[in-house]
């Protein structure tokens, strides 16, 4: 059975998940990344993606990420298309790596960025990478460039992020500090560690 010792990890978008995955890793646990699933899938399905959207949305091949991340997230009728192509296929993939994981036993984590908005994972226990959305903004603009309200219209498409804390089971502050935060993941790569 698929998830038995999975642990998954979300939070919002620019957050600090990507960090914290590094992080556990570093503890030792397993990570099953479905941004990397995802990103792999995009470039074998770039031919879908060109019919889909249009032939200037890929490049020698590979879909140009920044112009088709512009595209779905100024329009919701393309983001939903393009997860309703994307997401059995990153769900299907995200199970068989799981159930190869279950088989060694022990906890490990699935890295979800999208995890209660696809609730497609029965997955019960929870890490919330946490960061106030006024800081997500602020990473967001200084990362991608993005203008405010290219900012607001990407966090727009999530569940806000104190919503999502109030749903974890473990919740990992990232307000502060890259020391701040490796304390935090080291408290509940414990935690972790402790309850299987």
């Amino acid at each position: 059975m698929a998830f038995e010792y999975a642990v998954a990890l979300t939070g919002g978008i620019a957050s600090g998940k990507s960090t914290v995955c590094n992080l556990l890793k570093l503890y030792g646990l397993r990570i099953v990344d479905a941004d990397a699933i995802a990103r792999d899938l995009i470039d074998k399905e770039a031919a879908a993606i060109a019919e889909m959207f249009g032939e200037r949305y890929v490049k020698e091949g590979k879909v140009d990420r920044k112009a088709l991340g512009r595209l779905i997230f100024g329009d919701e009728g393309a983001r939903r298309e393009l997860e309703r192509f994307l997401h059995p296929k990153i769900r299907e993939e995200i199970v068989r790596r799981s159930e190869e994981q279950d088989r060694l036993k022990g906890p490990y984590i699935v890295d979800i960025p999208l995890f209660f908005e696809t609730g497609a994972y029965p997955i019960e226990d929870v890490v919330v990478v946490y960061a106030p959305r006024e800081i997500q903004k602020r990473r967001l603009i200084e990362r991608e460039g993005l203008s405010e309200e290219e900012a607001e219209a990407r966090l727009n498409t999530q569940i806000d992020i104190e919503e999502k804390r109030k749903r974890a089971t473990w919740v990992i502050d990232n307000s502060g500090n890259l020391k701040d935060l490796q304390r935090e993941t080291e408290r509940i790569f414990n935690e972790i560690t402790k309850s299987r």
